[in-house]
């Protein structure tokens, strides 16, 4: 049998150390001797002895997270050997991966996969209060572990060293260092332009030192619910230390 599809980029990658990598721009591959955490629904394929845990309804802390927040992304630990391979409706994947000392937060609807060693926490965006349907919690990650995120597009990375504005839906992830805020579009001059082409009445604003990845498409805010372990609480948290198992 003889095709196009068959040729040497379309093939399974195979690797000797397991852990998250790009099979290509839109499918994520874990070669998998552990476990590891990924949104659930993204498996559109696996191999080998592989099981699938649901995490998104258990527990009262939960729960109340979830409802608190309105996030409602659930997420299902992946635990064995074998290659499983993921997907969030062709978007395209990038691979980012933490040091120690390094925190991020992320938009949990860009959020595919991470590796188990790594902490995060939902908490409320600093200075957003109640003035925007969007973007008001978002994933906070730190610790030693690669993240799988997506964008619809290939994103921008800006560097925050001026003051720097964003549609709330387009600005996926941010140094978690960063000071931001939510203003109203007619304080800079935007009421009309935001109201008529993306109906966003409030803008983002970064300041500080670090950097903001900007996809080109709104995304609605959603976030993850149904972590068991390494949640703790600091610094506008909410409901943090009811997550521990």
């Amino acid at each position: 049998m003889r095709s196009e599809l068959f040729s040497a980029e379309n093939l399974e990658k195979e690797h000797v150390e397991p852990g998250l990598r790009l099979q290509n721009s839109k499918l994520l591959k874990a070669e998998l001797n552990g476990e590891f955490l990924a949104r659930t629904g993204s498996m559109v394929a696996y191999q080998g002895r592989v099981t699938f845990e649901a995490l998104g309804s258990g527990g009262l802390g939960k729960f109340l997270k979830q409802k608190l927040t309105g996030e409602g992304v659930p997420l299902m630990r992946v635990r064995g050997q074998g290659d499983v391979f993921l997907a969030d409706n062709a978007a395209d994947i990038h691979l980012i991966d933490l040091e120690p000392g390094d925190a991020l937060s992320i938009n949990g609807a860009n959020v595919l996969a991470f590796d188990s060693t790594l902490q995060y926490d939902i908490k409320m965006v600093s200075g957003a209060g109640m003035m925007s349907n969007a973007g008001l919690f978002n994933c906070v990650f730190s610790g030693h572990g690669r993240i799988a995120v997506t964008t619809k597009g290939t994103p921008v990375v800006l560097n925050v060293d001026q003051p720097t504005y964003v549609d709330p839906q387009a600005a996926i992830a941010w140094s978690a260092s960063l000071q931001t805020g939510y203003h109203r579009a007619e304080q800079l001059g935007l009421g009309t332009l935001l109201g008529r082409t993306t109906g966003e009445r409030f803008t983002m604003s970064f300041a500080g030192q670090g950097f903001v990845i900007v996809q080109p498409s709104e995304e609605p805010p959603g976030g993850l619910a149904g972590v068991g372990g390494g949640k703790k609480s600091s610094g506008g948290s909410i409901l943090g230390d009811l997550f521990d198992d």
